[in-house]
């Protein structure tokens, strides 16, 4: 405990926010350098996507319970925290007024621990039934090109977990005084809930694509059918829109005034705050990571192909056409 108690007291900055974000982006880095120094040395990216899911379990796991903890340790000291079941279970028994968990902490912090759950096996499955992974075959064989991409993942977490580490570092008083829920709060989860159906149904039809090819059920060299049919790029689209979701449902909170005064925030800051991660999602997708390094393979193998040139020309890149 004298370890954990000598972090806290070097992060009890006076603002909720600082006392929570920073260890949190901490946390974000340390994890990732754990996994990335190994890779780097066995030119692996095995081990890129699962490190990825869990640091985004971890980090927000802890901004979930650092609140709690420091409130804990503020009253036994070096007493610490008791029973660690009790501890865990403890802010969820608890009202936000006795000094709980908000519901908009538990199903914001649940809603990210089941897309990253998800979509990192769905990912860590994939690569070890392929053995590799195509956006990493030059990178890994470069150390500081290697070590870019892994720091930049620790990047990405930090940037998408801002609205939910900033939702959980609200002090208990001010989540108590807020309204029971906002128009925010059904459109933001509405968002989430149907950005991560989107999501699904397009791994779904592409892993079932690609079987099917592979088992020469059909011999398409590439998806058209289902969702494919109205994005070129619909797990993307899917995945911009549930963060999208989190960070509405976010701001709606942040918002109040309650909330804003005693994290001392502005309504830019705020907002800020929310949707720099679907913005940045959103950036990284269309224009680094994502749809520039798909459609250039897929160019590169099938640029020169008439029904290809037509079902790019007719089909959008990423927002789906409802027509």
């Amino acid at each position: 405990m004298t370890v954990i108690s000598t972090l806290l007291h070097l992060t009890n900055y006076k603002s909720p926010l600082l006392q929570t974000l920073v260890p949190s982006v901490a946390a974000s880095f340390t994890i990732q350098a754990a996994f990335a120094v190994p890779s780097i040395i066995a030119q692996s990216e095995k081990f890129y996507d699962f490190s990825g899911s869990l640091t985004y379990l971890t980090v927000t796991a802890l901004s979930l319970y650092l609140p709690s903890l420091r409130a804990k340790l503020a009253t036994t000291g070096a007493g610490g925290i008791g029973s660690l079941s009790s501890f865990l279970a403890s802010p969820f028994l608890k009202s936000a007024a006795a000094g709980g968990l908000g519901w908009r902490s538990i199903v914001l912090s649940g809603a990210v621990t089941i897309w990253a759950v998800r979509l990192g096996s769905f990912l860590f499955q994939r690569i070890l039934q392929d053995g590799k992974d195509s956006r990493f075959e030059e990178i890994k064989k470069s150390p500081p090109r290697f070590a870019g991409a892994w720091t930049a993942q620790a990047t990405w977490v930090s940037l998408c977990l801002l609205p939910v580490i900033a939702v959980n570092s609200i002090p208990a008083s001010a989540v108590a005084a807020t309204s029971a829920v906002k128009l925010t709060d059904i459109l933001g989860l509405s968002l989430y809930a149907g950005g991560l159906l989107f999501e699904v149904v397009a791994d779904r039809q592409k892993s079932q694509w690609a079987k099917e090819r592979k088992e020469k059920v059909h011999d398409e060299e590439f998806l058209t059918g289902g969702l494919w049919s109205v994005s070129r790029h619909p797990n993307y689209f899917g995945e911009s829109t549930l963060w999208t979701g989190i960070a509405t449902t976010a701001l709606g909170v942040l918002m109040s005034s309650p909330v804003k005064a005693a994290m001392d925030l502005s309504t830019p800051a705020a907002a800020a705050l929310c949707f720099a991660s679907p913005a940045f999602v959103t950036f990284l997708l269309t224009k680094v990571s994502g749809v520039p390094l798909s459609e250039k393979k897929y160019d590169k193998k099938f640029g020169d192909r008439k029904e290809y040139q037509e079902w790019k020309k007719n089909t959008p890149m990423y927002f789906p056409k409802l027509f």
